[in-house]
């Protein structure tokens, strides 16, 4: 049995009918074309026919692999910035404990130069003591320029001063300089003599240094009014001092004939009218100590300019103490020597520096022959000796620097030394 179907034949821009012939058993063709079966064509027709779908299950494979790889390539660049940020973080993070480990390890060093220089400091403090023991023992009860104390030191190594014994360790001070000079503190006025003691705890203004001091401000172009303000601002200092408590002693180690007491003493308190008793309690408001010429600047009147002019005639000690003739300079010693003009105390000084004053009759007759009337001299401001020294050191140590100034105290009749106060200059 013959069945007949239909198929197209394209030609052109027409379409024409073509009869299909087929027999039983036999494949269908279309004019020469490989005949297919009709499973088979449906099954094509079917495949070919299929609709598209959104996604990633029918996309060609050659359009997948090249989204892949792009972005395989964009995650392995986000790695690498991330890596290289993680690296970047870690050498910011090493660079700063091993800066900070840096500025520790210099830190620590210099507090051991410093501590170094400090030892040498005080070693040459110990030193510049014995001098002074040893110069009380061959000239005693006499203080002058010429003696062995009063050559400076220039600035040498310390390795220097060793000598043999740091021959082992020269290497090691190398480095090391030392510089100073021993200066004579009573060769200035001492603004704590404008306060007298006539009895253990009174305080009472001396009027005769207060006038000594005028005279000092006058010949330096200062204002002699300060003087009065200075001498109540020191005992008003005075009130809560452990020193108010002492007596006069002189360079000679006796004890002074304290003046009688006069008006206007105080014991505890500060007070500016005389012959009226103290009542009323102000330790409270009580300014601080003297210890330095500095301290003048806390007084109303004083300028850095004025007491930077005060300060090489000037000083303040823990107690009354005389001047040393055989020391001062012309300006001091026309200022406690009522009547000397500073033109005489130049010429005075300058005799001075061939012939020392070995005791206070050699002072006297000095002073006659220097046209200056004086009936006596009081030991207790006028004297041939001291006990009070300055010593002035510096130490240079690799990258350490200590300059320091230490007042130190001298017993008149053992020569023992000890250490007043330590001032260290920034």
């Amino acid at each position: 049995m013959t069945a007949l179907s239909l198929g197209l034949n394209v030609r052109g821009d027409g379409f024409q009918m073509v009869h299909y012939r087929g027999c039983a058993g036999d494949p269908l063709s279309i004019s020469g074309v490989k005949r297919l079966s009709l499973p088979t064509f449906f099954a094509a027709a079917k495949k070919v026919g299929a609709a598209p779908h959104r996604g990633n299950a029918n996309r060609p494979q050659r359009i997948q692999g090249k989204a892949n790889k792009k972005s395989q390539k964009t995650q392995n660049g986000v790695a690498i910035i991330s890596a290289l940020l993680v690296v970047a973080l870690s050498a910011i993070l090493v660079s700063g404990m091993l800066w900070r480990q840096q500025v520790q390890i210099r830190r620590i060093e210099n507090q051991r130069l410093l501590s170094q220089a400090q030892w040498v400091s005080r070693g040459a403090l110990d030193w510049t003591r014995l001098i002074l023991r040893s110069e009380g023992d061959t000239s005693a009860g006499i203080t002058y320029l010429g003696g062995l104390w009063g050559v400076p030191i220039a600035k040498t190594r310390l390795s220097d001063f060793l000598g043999q014994i740091g021959e082992v360790r020269a290497q090691q001070g190398a480095e090391t300089y030392l510089s100073g000079s021993i200066e004579d503190a009573q060769a200035k006025f001492n603004l704590r003599n404008l306060v007298e003691s006539p009895a253990p705890g009174v305080m009472q203004l001396d009027m005769d240094q207060i006038g000594a001091y005028q005279r000092l401000l006058v010949s330096l172009g200062a204002n002699s009014q300060l003087a009065k303000t200075t001498a109540l601002q020191v005992r008003a200092s005075l009130a809560q001092s452990a020193t108010r408590f002492q007596t006069v002693t002189s360079t000679n180690g006796t004890t002074a004939t304290p003046p009688p007491i006069q008006g206007g003493a105080t014991g505890g308190s500060f007070t500016d009218k005389p012959g009226i008793e103290d009542s009323d309690d102000s330790s409270a408001n009580a300014p601080i100590q003297m210890t330095s010429v500095d301290s003048l600047l806390d007084i109303p009147g004083y300028t850095p300019e004025m007491v930077a002019r005060l300060r090489p005639f000037v000083t303040v000690l823990p107690t009354v103490s005389a001047v040393n003739v055989n020391t001062a300079s012309a300006e001091v010693i026309a200022a406690v020597i009522p009547g000397m003009s500073v033109s005489t105390a130049q010429a005075f000084v300058a005799r001075r520096q061939t012939v020392f004053f070995r005791n206070v009759g050699d002072i006297q007759l000095a002073l006659q022959g220097a046209g200056v009337q004086s009936t006596s001299i009081d030991p207790s401001e006028l004297d041939v000796n001291s006990n009070y020294f300055l010593i002035h050191g510096r130490v240079l140590h690799e990258r350490a620097e200590v300059d320091r100034t230490t007042l130190v105290y001298r017993d008149a009749l053992t020569h023992t030394t000890r250490i007043v106060r330590v001032e260290d200059q920034l």
